[in-house]
């Protein structure tokens, strides 16, 4: 099994970091950025071969990978998304299918979690794909939602539901087995084929509703943040620090 993160977003909200950097090079502990909490996660479980997916100032990921490899004792192998600023990430994920079928642990470059995540992940692992989820916290508007069918797997992922109505909140990090490779690849393909602009998750409903398991693992009460403005940038600052 390998790690990946998603890495090619923009993150405009977070100017003027993101002005020359990708969101996952923004600093969240003096100079330790998303990224090295991502990687440093991905080689505390073992995963020290990763694949990161780059696209927008990709060359900041690039001239850093020899770095990140030597702090984190990791090998890290480049996906170049051309995209990465005209369309969403489930194109950013099906360019790296091809690392699918090696078993993956895949995170958000934009998701500051403790690795607590990736253990309860690994500690769960099943025949297909596992989705971490935070059950505990309270739920808005701009969440990426669950609701699970009557065998607690995956029924519905998006942000466009009541949170009422949601088990809880999908966090960014996915454990894909090897025999999952195919159908989520094909599942992803028609996805972004479909429209450009839809997100990963998406392509887990489309698999989903062509017949496909998903389940979900529980993370706990874990202090975790997705960065996407300033304010959220702040709450990572204050929760890397405890990790």
């Amino acid at each position: 099994m390998i790690g990946m993160v998603l890495a090619a977003g923009a993150g405009r909200r977070l100017r003027p970091y993101t002005d020359t950097l990708p969101k996952a090079l923004v600093p969240v502990d003096g100079e330790t950025t998303i990224l090295d909490i991502a990687l440093g996660n991905l080689a505390e479980v073992g995963l020290t071969d990763v694949v990161i997916v780059v696209g927008y100032c990709a060359g900041a990921v690039e001239e850093r990978k020899a770095a990140l490899e030597e702090k984190y004792g990791v090998s890290i192998t480049l996906v170049h998304n051309d995209k990465a600023e005209e369309w969403n990430n489930a194109y950013s994920m099906w360019l790296a299918r091809e690392h699918f079928s090696k078993g993956v642990l895949m995170v958000n470059g934009d998701t500051v979690h403790p690795v607590s995540v990736e253990k309860t992940l690994l500690a769960n692992r099943g025949p297909g794909i596992l989705l971490a989820v935070d059950n505990v916290k309270t739920l808005a508007d701009e969440e990426m939602k669950v609701i699970l069918d009557e065998s607690e797997n995956l029924k519905t992922i998006t942000k466009l539901m009541d949170p009422s109505a949601a088990y809880g909140e999908y966090i960014g990090a996915t454990l894909i087995e090897p025999a999952a490779a195919e159908p989520l690849a094909d599942a992803l393909k028609a996805t972004w084929e479909a429209n450009p602009d839809q997100y990963y998750e998406d392509g887990y409903q489309e698999l989903v509703n062509r017949g496909g398991r998903i389940a979900v693992a529980p993370i706990g009460a874990v202090d975790w943040v997705e960065v996407d403005n300033h304010d959220d940038l702040e709450k990572a600052r204050r929760i890397a620090k405890t990790y």
